[in-house]
């Protein structure tokens, strides 16, 4: 929201969508260091207070916000490209649109806190630190995958990401599972436990939230509530939309995912009282532009004109980029040359990926499983075995 003291004249919509500019900027010879940002007001459920409403952003943190939006837009564009190219195969979820809710979230991390998520998850493997060449060359089944190319658009991994999860739901409760860990090991992780609001109606999920509140886990359950589980609009398909409410007596925060300060402040609120108190349910509002997967057009149950509206009023990308050039915390050149060393870098990825190799057929057998007690691993035909080995790249054991 630009503060210009003629907010009565401002269509009470765009006054809603509006990203809001900072309140407070810290300069140094012109050039500002640093901004105070403000945000759309959280929702609380069994909370008396919330996270703040105001967040500061340094310079240092703008340009890495905007960069890594920005690289995974780039990157979820490259993605779709090579499946309609066919050098992707099998399913393909894009995440462009909800760019802001996994850098937020990401921002507030620690290094001892983990995530896991379901499968739209080509920018979380990114954030997590695998190169945009290992993302593009797995999605293509290429040996310079992080997973080899055995894993594909679903199944990637690194240190404290477990992973996308191709079972709608499962991953909730390996996350608690995951959140369990760190309290047993008594190093104040938490365990970030994402899914969609199509799977917020699974058994397991509310199962996952019952036993957390129980074992006082530090688990936060992130409802990422794009508006649509596959084509059925979240109001169709739930009784009670309002996700941040469904965990009962644990806490509950509605934040605007959208904004990626906003994401953050709403993140590192979560992490304390996951520590201190409970785990946290915290739904966060976005949008997809692309179908739910690449064999869904997404436009026979939304509109054109619905998507264009969000990309118009909404963008995390744009938004945020209107308010650090309005701080001072960054040029139009300097965004301008790194819109290009992004571009080169998901376009020379991109090559990568295609002119990668595939892994040998040995290799399809190893690393089945981290600590091998059975032996072989039984094959296709009945009767057959393949000898099980390990290249010793395994995660997170």
């Amino acid at each position: 929201m630009i503060k210009t003291g003629m907010g009565s004249l401002v269509p009470r919509i765009l006054r809603q969508q509006t990203a809001v500019v900072p309140s407070t900027v810290v300069s140094v010879k012109n050039y500002a260091t640093e901004a105070t940002f403000e945000t759309k007001p959280f929702k609380l459920h069994n909370l008396k207070e919330g996270p703040p409403t105001t967040g500061k952003v340094t310079k240092d943190e703008a340009v890495k916000y905007y960069r890594q939006m920005q690289t995974i837009r780039r990157l979820e564009t490259s993605a779709g490209n090579l499946y309609k190219e066919k050098l992707v195969r099998g399913f393909c979820h894009l995440y462009s649109g909800q760019e802001a809710c996994a850098v937020g979230m990401k921002g507030a991390m620690r290094p001892q806190d983990n995530i896991i998520s379901a499968y739209r998850v080509h920018g979380w493997t990114y954030l997590m630190g695998v190169s945009t060449t290992g993302v593009l060359s797995e999605l293509a089944g290429k040996q310079g995958g992080c997973a080899r190319g055995k894993g594909g658009s679903m199944h990637m991994y690194a240190p404290n990401f477990y992973g996308g999860n191709g079972i709608v739901g499962a991953q909730v409760p390996l996350g608690a599972g995951v959140a369990l860990a760190c309290k047993y090991k008594g190093n104040e992780g938490v365990c970030l436990a994402l899914y969609g609001d199509g799977a917020a109606n699974q058994g397991q999920i509310f199962e996952a939230y019952n036993m957390a509140h129980l074992w006082k886990l530090p688990c936060i359950f992130v409802c990422e509530n794009n508006g649509y589980g596959m084509g059925t609009s979240a109001e169709r398909g739930s009784c009670n939309v309002n996700y941040y409410q469904r965990g009962d007596v644990l806490a509950g925060i509605w934040v605007d995912g959208m904004d990626v300060v906003a994401v953050r402040l709403a993140t590192e609120f979560a992490i304390k009282h996951a520590l201190n108190v409970g785990p946290v349910v915290m739904e966060v509002y976005t949008y997809r532009y692309s179908g739910h997967s690449m064999s869904d057009p997404g436009t026979s149950y939304r509109t054109r004109e619905e998507v264009q509206e969000v990309r118009q009023t909404r963008d995390p990308i744009s938004s945020f980029k209107e308010k650090i050039l309005t701080a001072g915390l960054v040029t139009a050149d300097e965004l301008k040359a790194m819109d290009n060393e992004i571009k080169k870098e998901v376009d020379e990825a991109t090559k990568q990926a295609k002119a990668d190799a595939e892994i040998g057929l040995p290799e399809l057998s190893t690393d089945v499983y981290g600590q091998n007690l059975q032996g072989d691993i039984r094959g296709c035909n009945p009767g057959s075995w393949l000898k099980h080995g390990t290249l010793k790249r395994a995660v997170n054991l």
